[in-house]
C-alpha cells in the first residue's frame, strides 16, 4: 500500500475513532504517569483537525505544572515555527491553511512537541500528513539540542510497522487512550 493510501485510510480510521471516543483526550491526559517526560519548560501542542486527538487536556495538565504552551505556525517561507499564543490572540490560517498565532508572535523552542499524527508503530514511526512540517521542524530542534517527542492519538492508529523515509523523524513516546509507552528508534 502507498503512503497516500494509507494516509487515506488512516484519515478515516482516525474520524471514526474520535467519533466513537469523544473522551480519549481527558482519558490519556489521566493515564499519563507523572514521572514519564522529562523536565519541560516549554511545550508545543496543536489545534486538533480532522478528528485528530485532542491535546487540550494533557496541555491543561502541563500548564497546571508551570510551563509555556506554544503553538505550530507554518510561514510562507521557511519551516515550522513554534510560537507564543496569548489566550485572546485571534488565530489566521497560517502557509498551510492551519489555524495559528499571526506572524510576529515570538518564537519559542520547546522541550516537548507533541505531534498530532495518522500512524504509528512500536518502533517510534510517525506517519503525518505528508506535507513534512513537523519532519522539518523536529529536525532543526533535534540539531539545536534535545527534544521530546510525543506522539498524541488513538491507540487505534497503531499499525504494524510503517514504511519509513530517510528525512521521517520517530517519536520518543506514544500516549493514547490506553496509556503511555516509549518506543524504541528503529
Amino acid at each position: 500500500m502507498s503512503r497516500d493510501d494509507l494516509r487515506r485510510r488512516m484519515r478515516r480510521r482516525r474520524r471514526a475513532l474520535a467519533a466513537a471516543t469523544p473522551e480519549a483526550g481527558a482519558e490519556a491526559a489521566r493515564r499519563l504517569p507523572d514521572d514519564a517526560l522529562p523536565p519541560i519548560r516549554v511545550f508545543a501542542a496543536y489545534l486538533p483537525t480532522g478528528g485528530e486527538f485532542d491535546p487540550g487536556p494533557l496541555a491543561q495538565r502541563l500548564l497546571a505544572l508551570g510551563a509555556e504552551q506554544v503553538l505550530p505556525r507554518v510561514p510562507q517561507e521557511g519551516s515550522m515555527q513554534f510560537v507564543l499564543a496569548p489566550p485572546d490572540c485571534a488565530l489566521e490560517p497560517d502557509a498551510a491553511g492551519q489555524p495559528a498565532p499571526p506572524p510576529g508572535a515570538p518564537e519559542r523552542r520547546p522541550d516537548l512537541v507533541i505531534a498530532p499524527l495518522l500512524a504509528f508503530d512500536r518502533f517510534g514511526g510517525r506517519l503525518g500528513q505528508g506535507g513534512g512540517h513537523y519532519d522539518q521542524a523536529l529536525a532543526k530542534l533535534r540539531r539545536t539540542g534535545p527534544v521530546f517527542v510525543l506522539g498524541l492519538a488513538f491507540a487505534g492508529q497503531e499499525v504494524d510497522r510503517l514504511d519509513l523515509e530517510a528525512h521521517d523523524q520517530p517519536l520518543d513516546a506514544v500516549l493514547t487512550e490506553a496509556g503511555y509507552r516509549r518506543l524504541p528508534q528503529a
